[in-house]
């Protein structure tokens, strides 16, 4: 004990050394973890300061950084117009970090990342900035904030005054007529209130103008003290020297001169160029598109093409061209001479003007698809259709011809999207560049691209090049073999600036394409000419009457089928050698619209209803059917859903039996359902031909034998028949008919063995059966039934476990009399009744029975109560 006494003290003080030790080392621990987040947390800060400093310099460029990226100049962005910047400094950071506490190296980091280094410091460009330093270092920054501003603007949003003509002699914004006046002023001039954006330039020592709110006070040769809005801070200024500044404006002019398509303004409206326009001409399509050097510019499509390949980026003008050359061919041909089919594939109405104009064929857009594909399927339809003509005609090509064909011009704007939702597409443009010339088939496509797009089957046969403006020098080369695409200005003043390369000329000339207004359209779409004729006939209707068409004798009509590839459409007629079809579709697809057209043209034919038991009855007597008859089952999956499994099997073994032996028996069995799957399957399988309705989902599609491809939004009634689309007749619904009564069942005579549950339901109809004049007894005890019996005329009645106990007299019943079973007893039927057969389908508690006869025959029958 004293030992233990002892130990006490020694393992208390063992133990709060180690636990000092341990502390010691958990702290070590903690500050190397902090240490660690602090370097990934500065890691962190550094790489998005550096992307918002990336961010800054994108928006605000100077002049060193709009050297790198040259394409920039004159790009219209609000933000950059409206500033000057005036060198590179520290600036308010969007970065925070939050949190922490008031540990030196917390504070510093949360400091750190409210400020941002190396960043564009911007002023407003309106207010005024005034440089005051040495004069040589002075003008040297005064130059570069004057460049910035002109390569921020083009000439005519910005002119300049006050510049050296040292270096500024060439600087387009020098000549500009209007835009915002920057004026550079020295020596203590007054600074006007005409002047938008003042750049003054003020000795040491002097006062700065007060129109100038930034001060910009230089501190040598690369830093300056910038004064504004009551603040001051360092800046790193960024001075120009009279060698660059010279270089920097000899090419905004050569820019200028190159955009402005040589000094050229906008071109006049089609409607005064077409006087000059020349007529039409055999073995030609002359047009005028606008004016080179103030001159109307003709380019012919077949001498020049006989295809033509249009690219420019969006707002370059591709559509104004496009719409000014239809309108321009249509207004020096007849429809008769010219048709025009008009494909927008970029989601606009661009060419929706023009539809007014009886050479249009038709206006397709991507925005209805499935209508655009159809007329571009019907292309392959037309060129089989010129073929045939030129070779009754004895003819080589359509100048041979004479007057059997006109010339079918396809115009595409933005060909790379058609392309690109059917790549089929690619081979039938080229079969069409191909054949064209000798068909009287020519393509105008356009492209924002050339790259990728166009493909050597295209090109080789489109000789006839047009671009507007690109970005990217290769498509310029693609299509023009010079990079001088890529140079057009970007300018509102400069959109529809053309280069144009025929197959004969040396290099593109320029062009200025004239707009084509609605006074225009109007005016040349007021003629008597009939309108052309289309290569395709109209989208089906949305809903066809059965008295909208003409059927024959004895013949089934299912309705239009469209036919773009032979340039037809016709009726869709069931012939009578086929044993039918199966029409599948999701619910409101038109199913029963189908079967009641069927019906109506059938005379009599023979109908199976959904009602369960009307169902199974109708099954059961068509087996019986004579030849010539036309069975109908509408909602056959409903049916078999509502008379449960051992019902549904017989009935779909009876309809697959019918299905295998109608084209032997002369029969037509027509058949729908939502999807062909579970019973309805094999019944579905065992009919050859089937109409495919819309459907739920592109899964339930395919899984009923459809292509994932025909999986769209179709209207009620639309379909496919074996690939096929087709639109099949209304018919609207039959009034309402009231269900036929069936009248309570009364014995007879006979006597009659009634099984039935116990309960207010049985009680009811052997009150009912007692009233009527029946001799109604129960199964109270084994010994008074066996030795009375039912009797003649009367009716004995037990549950199915008292018949099933006294089986004796269950045998009796069954050889010598009426056997009545309640519907509710139908899981003992087949016991009560030793058949293995089922029964007719009965309601459940819907106060049904079966009636069995001595002679095995089984009847569905209404209990009375």
């Amino acid at each position: 004990m004293l030992w233990f006494a002892v130990l006490g003290p020694v393992l208390a003080v063992a133990g709060l050394l180690d636990g000092r030790r341990g502390s010691r080392a958990a702290r070590r621990r903690a500050h190397r973890e902090v240490e660690r987040r602090f370097r990934e947390l500065r890691v962190e800060l550094v790489a998005r300061h550096e992307r918002e400093r990336a961010a800054l310099w994108s928006r605000h460029p100077d002049v060193r950084r709009h050297g790198v990226r040259p394409e920039e100049a004159w790009r219209a962005l609000p933000e950059r117009q409206a500033i000057l910047v005036v060198g590179t400094g520290e600036v308010p950071s969007v970065v925070r970090v939050e949190g922490g506490d008031d540990a030196e190296e917390a504070r510093g980091v949360r400091a750190a990342a409210r400020t941002l280094g190396g960043a564009p410091v911007v002023v407003p460009a309106e207010a005024g900035i005034a440089i005051v330093g040495p004069p040589v270092l002075a003008r040297a920054v005064g130059r570069a904030l004057v460049l910035q501003a002109c390569l921020n603007r083009a000439p005519g949003d910005v002119r300049v005054e006050g510049v050296e003509s040292s270096w500024g002699e060439s600087l387009p914004h020098r000549r500009a007529g209007g835009g915002a006046l920057l004026r550079v002023s020295s020596g203590g001039d007054v600074v006007g209130d005409d002047v938008d954006i003042p750049v003054a330039l003020v000795a040491e020592g002097d006062p700065a103008p007060p129109r100038c709110a930034a001060v910009l006070t230089l501190l040598g040769a690369g830093r300056a003290r910038l004064d504004y809005a009551g603040a001051s801070s360092e800046v790193d200024v960024e001075p120009i020297s009279r060698t660059h500044a010279a270089e920097i404006a000899g090419r905004l002019a050569a820019r200028a001169v190159t955009t402005r398509g040589n000094g050229e303004g906008a071109a006049p409206p089609l409607g005064r160029l077409l006087a000059a326009a020349p007529g039409p001409r055999r073995g030609g399509l002359p047009a005028v598109v606008g004016t080179r050097a103030g001159a109307p510019d003709v380019v012919d499509l077949v001498a020049d093409g006989p295809h033509a390949v249009v690219i420019g980026v969006t707002g370059a003008g591709k559509s104004e061209l496009l719409t000014t050359w239809v309108a321009s061919l249509a207004a020096r041909h007849t429809p008769q001479q010219v048709s025009f089919l008009l494909v927008d594939y970029k989601g606009g109405r661009a060419f929706d003007p023009l539809a007014v104009l009886p050479h249009v064929a038709g206006v397709l857009t991507d925005l209805d698809e499935s209508a655009a594909l159809r007329a571009i399927e019907s292309l392959r339809a037309e060129v089989r259709h010129r073929e045939r003509v030129l070779g009754v005609a004895g003819a080589r090509d359509i100048d041979e011809a004479g007057d059997a064909l006109s010339r079918l011009v396809v115009v595409v704007d933005e060909y790379a999207a058609l392309v690109a939702t059917q790549p089929a597409l690619h081979e039938l443009f080229a079969d069409i560049a191909a054949r064209g010339r000798a068909l009287g088939i020519h393509l105008v496509l356009a492209s924002q691209r050339a790259a990728g797009v166009f493909r050597e089957g295209v090109l080789a046969n489109a000789p006839l090049r047009l671009a507007l403006r690109v970005t990217d020098a290769a498509d310029s080369r693609a299509v023009l073999g010079v990079d001088d695409a890529a140079a057009l200005s970007g300018l509102p003043d400069d959109r529809g600036l053309c280069l144009v390369r025929g197959p004969g000329d040396a290099a593109p000339r320029a062009v200025r394409v004239s707009r084509c207004g609605a006074d225009d359209l109007a005016v040349i779409a007021a003629t008597e000419d009939p309108p052309a004729r289309k290569p395709w006939l109209p989208p089906l209707p949305a809903r066809i009457a059965l008295d909208d068409i003409t059927r024959g004798d004895g013949a089934l009509v299912l309705g239009i089928a469209d036919e773009p590839e032979h340039q037809r459409q016709r009726a869709l007629v069931l012939s009578a050698d086929e044993p039918g079809f199966v029409v599948l579709g999701a619910s409101g697809s038109g199913r029963s619209s189908v079967v009641r057209a069927i019906a109506r043209q059938a005379g009599a034919p023979f109908i199976i209803p959904t009602d369960p038991e009307a169902g199974w009855d109708a099954v059961a007597a068509a087996e019986a059917v004579a030849p010539g008859t036309v069975l109908l089952a509408d909602d056959l999956d409903l049916l078999l859903a509502r008379v449960g499994p051992d019902h549904a099997a017989v009935l779909r073994d009876r309809m697959e039996r019918l299905a295998r032996e109608a084209r032997a028996r002369g029969i037509q069995l027509v058949v729908s359902a939502q999807r062909p799957g579970g019973a309805v399957a094999r019944i579905a399988d065992a009919i050859p031909r089937r109409l495919l309705l819309a459907h739920a989902s592109r899964a339930d599609l395919v899984a009923a034998g459809g292509a994932a491809a025909d999986h769209a939004a179709l209207p009620p009634g639309r379909g496919h028949w074996g690939g096929t689309l087709v639109q099949t007749l209304w018919t609207p619904e039959d009034a309402a008919q009231a269900e036929p009564s069936q009248r309570p069942w009364q014995p007879s005579r006979h006597p009659v063995a009634f099984v039935a549950p116990a309960g207010p339901a049985t009680r009811a109809t052997l009150e009912a059966w007692a009233r009527g004049g029946a001799d109604v007894r129960t199964m109270a005890s084994a010994g008074e039934a066996a030795a009375s019996g039912p009797g003649r005329g009367g009716v004995l009645w037990g549950t199915s476990e008292q018949w099933l106990a006294h089986w004796r007299l269950l045998g009796q019943a069954r050889a010598g009399g009426l056997l009545v079973i309640d519907a509710a007893c139908a899981s003992e039927y087949r016991a009560l009744t030793g058949s293995g057969e089922l029964p007719p389908f009965a309601r459940p508690r819907a106060r049904r029975a079966w009636l069995r006869t001595s002679d095995d025959t089984v009847t569905r029958i209404v209990l009375p109560g």
